[in-house]
């Protein structure tokens, strides 16, 4: 095996295991986002809970797409290292971070 072929094969095992890690961060943001009550996002100042499970429906849907089909470049493809998987993951790390606690039933 030559350089180049180590270097492509290191670089796609990175961008396939970055591509699921944000998966599971956005999946895991809807389903705790469909879980929750309505009435608690309104209560907390938040956002409505439809807003929240579009955005991060829409953030699993990119980020799941992404591992089906990777692309080319790393600027405009769905997984790994995109720019869509970049901003899916961040919607839903804002989800997790920001939302998550203020809404949860203690």
């Amino acid at each position: 095996m030559d350089g180049k072929a180590l270097i492509d094969l290191i670089t796609l095992a990175s961008f396939y295991v970055t591509g699921f890690i944000c998966a599971a961060i956005a999946v895991w943001a809807f389903i705790d986002c469909l879980i929750r009550r309505g009435p608690a996002f309104e209560a907390n100042y938040k956002r409505t809970k439809g807003f929240w499970l579009g955005l991060t429906g829409g953030a699993a849907l990119v980020t799941l797409l992404g591992l089906l089909f990777p692309g080319s470049g790393f600027i405009f493809a769905f997984g790994g290292y995109g720019l869509f998987n970049i901003a899916a993951v961040t919607a839903a790390g804002v989800y997790l971070a920001d939302v998550r606690p203020a809404v949860m039933s203690r």
